[in-house]
């Protein structure tokens, strides 16, 4: 008796479901990029429960005929190829003819379809791939799909469907993705009957903006060489954020995701940008689609290219030459009304440097200038692998004192005893010695202080201290200040509002993802509000806190960054409002340094003016 058996169609469709449909989100992207390749002008999305309950999908494309309608729902029935050559040359979304096979099978789906042509229109029935029933049906022109219980028949892996309000963010993601891919079709998602997106079909800024929010700091993107055509938005370096889900790769109209191409992105904001954080970016290739292959994963989001490093190159130098037009970083060579040819890096492809490189840490007298940071470890430049020195100085110890200072002995007159260094210290004779920067003697130390970092290490310990005690004040401003901002970030601030009320925040709901700002905490420059606010809620959503204390002080740091002003301000101080600076920087609980670590002020030893007076 034979051992191998030819498994039924019901079992085989649900284990090729398992490649196709892993949660709800794969079926909103199915469905949704189906109903684009149909020609759709207006999508709708609907879902409840995050996806388990209910996903309906509503387009205004061509539509099935009967006899079309009830193929599509056979494995490997599609109208996009019929010979293994067309894959190569594909420019819609869907190829293999497994999407709607693979989800019939795994839940209750029905579909309307009618052609423009047809005075009816189909239904079809389908149960956990068992077909149910097809019949005439009144409906308007294109196709309409309800998606119930989703993996009702497989409980292993509903079991392990996430909780609803994660499932709804990957259904929102997935929407982002096809929706920034074709701004010229209108899409519309609602979540549990609450309207969520509605983007209307326009430019591509307009729907870049629909979805980053009014007030996205992005910076236009384009180029075109004889090879691809970059174009698309790039976030202000301001804009970058540790965890930024706002990294979108597009190649002929489809979303990619490849670490190799965010890497020539990521590097063309070097110097720019703490390595802790990433910029958002909107990145549109154009390119013959024999040079690429999309078929290289059921889920379509990894693709080959013929010529990758050149086309790294491109999207590399497309986005340095945008931030050097912004003034961020200096100008290069870069004609953009001209054709250009780069070859093909040489050696290792991925902007890897060579082996034998590795930074020198400064030596000890400068160590201080470096923006050591006293509440975390010793950091160790990014290039030295873990376990490696980098110098004499690469093994310091991980748990620094609070207060540690770093003081250059030149002898016996500079040796300073413990108790002087502990005792309180007062600032005095202070001089404005311009450009931001003041002289003073600071317990018997000659110190050059940076006074807009004075003003933000005073700010954050205000702030702390009113978070703290719960009392805040709040300044009325004049003219109420509004603030476009994106969906999530809209929510966000919602979710959070009590946050922002207990600094002194008066802010309140205007439509349309917007609101307006009626009142600010006390000392906040109008002027800085909505860099203040971003920064927040920047904060709110990527930061991961230890404790409510914690995420206070997070908070306290952002606003008083934002609140200290520039160095163009503090040059403008006066002899006795730097004294009076000064004199609350000398009782605050860390004057040495700011929320961020970076120092607030330098001693300048006898030895180091014995030096410049050689």
């Amino acid at each position: 008796m034979s051992r191998i058996k030819l498994l039924p169609d019901s079992v085989a469709n649900q284990i090729a479901a398992g490649e196709v449909v892993n949660r709800p989100a794969s079926v909103v992207k199915e469905l949704v990029e189906n109903a684009v390749d149909a020609g759709a002008g207006e999508i709708t999305v609907h879902f409840r429960d995050g996806g388990r309950e209910l996903i309906q999908i509503k387009d205004d494309g061509c539509g099935m005929t009967p006899q079309d309608a009830r193929m599509a729902f056979e494995r490997h029935a599609t109208s996009k190829i019929s010979s293994v050559d067309d894959i190569y040359t594909l420019m819609t979304f869907g190829f293999r003819g497994e999407a709607l096979a693979s989800i019939a099978a795994v839940a209750n789906l029905e579909m309307h379809t009618r052609r423009e042509e047809a005075e009816l229109g189909t239904r079809i029935e389908i149960n956990g791939g068992s077909f149910a029933g097809q019949g005439a049906v009144a409906a308007p022109r294109g196709t309409q799909i309800w998606v119930r219980n989703l993996f009702y028949n497989v409980p292993a892996r509903k079991k392990f469907l996430d909780k609803a309000t994660t499932e709804s963010g990957h259904i929102a993601t997935e929407f982002q993705r096809v929706a920034l891919a074709h701004p010229e079709v209108g899409f519309r998602l609602w979540r549990d009957d609450a309207p969520v997106y509605d983007l209307p079909a326009g430019s591509l800024h307009q729907r870049v903006t629909g979805i980053a929010g009014k007030g996205a700091r992005m910076l236009e993107v384009g180029v075109d060489t004889s090879l691809v055509r970059v174009n698309g938005f790039a976030g202000r370096p301001q804009s970058a954020r540790q965890r930024c889900r706002e990294q979108f790769l597009f190649v002929n109209g489809r979303f990619f995701k490849s670490p190799y191409f965010h890497k020539a992105v990521v590097q063309a904001y070097e110097k720019l940008i703490p390595a802790t954080v990433q910029p958002p970016y909107f990145l549109y290739l154009e390119i013959d689609p024999e040079q690429i292959d999309v078929n290289v994963h059921p889920q379509k989001t990894e693709v080959k290219f013929t010529n990758g490093p050149a086309v790294w190159q491109i999207v590399n130098a497309a986005v340095r030459e945008t931030l050097a037009k912004s003034g961020a970083v200096p100008m290069m060579d870069f004609d953009g009304d001209e054709r250009i040819e780069i070859p093909v890096l040489g050696g290792a492809s991925d902007g890897s440097v060579g082996p034998g490189y590795y930074p020198t840490l400064r030596e000890p007298a400068q160590v201080r200038d470096r923006g050591y940071n006293p509440f975390t470890q010793y950091d160790r430049p990014a290039d030295v692998p873990a376990g490696h020195s980098a110098g004499a100085h690469a093994d310091l110890p991980v748990d620094l004192p609070t207060e540690f200072e770093y003081i250059v002995s030149a002898g016996d007159d500079l040796q300073r005893s413990f108790e002087e260094l502990s005792a309180p210290k007062v600032f005095s004779g202070a001089v404005n010695i311009g450009d931001g920067y003041a002289a003073a003697l600071w317990g018997g130390m000659f110190v050059a202080v940076d006074l807009r970092r004075a003003r933000e290490a005073v700010l954050f310990d205000r702030l702390r201290t009113i978070m703290g005690s719960g009392h805040s004040a709040t300044q009325k401003l004049l003219f109420p200040e509004r603030m476009a901002l994106s969906v999530d970030d809209a929510g966000l601030l919602r979710d959070n509002a009590g946050e922002f009320a207990a600094l002194g925040f008066d802010i309140r709901e205007a439509g349309d993802h917007a609101v307006e700002i009626h009142g600010s905490p006390a000392d906040m420059p109008a002027e800085a509000l909505d860099e203040v606010v971003y920064g927040m809620l920047d904060e709110l959503r990527d930061g991961v806190f230890a404790g409510a204390a914690a995420r206070r002080e997070r908070l306290a740091a952002v606003m008083a960054r934002s609140g200290a002003g520039n160095s163009t301000a503090a040059a403008r101080l006066s002899g006795e409002a730097i004294g009076e600076l000064l004199k609350a920087l000398a009782a605050t609980a860390n004057p040495s340094f700011t929320p961020q670590g970076k120092p607030v002020m330098a001693e300048i030893t006898t030895e180091e003016i014995r030096n410049k007076l050689k």
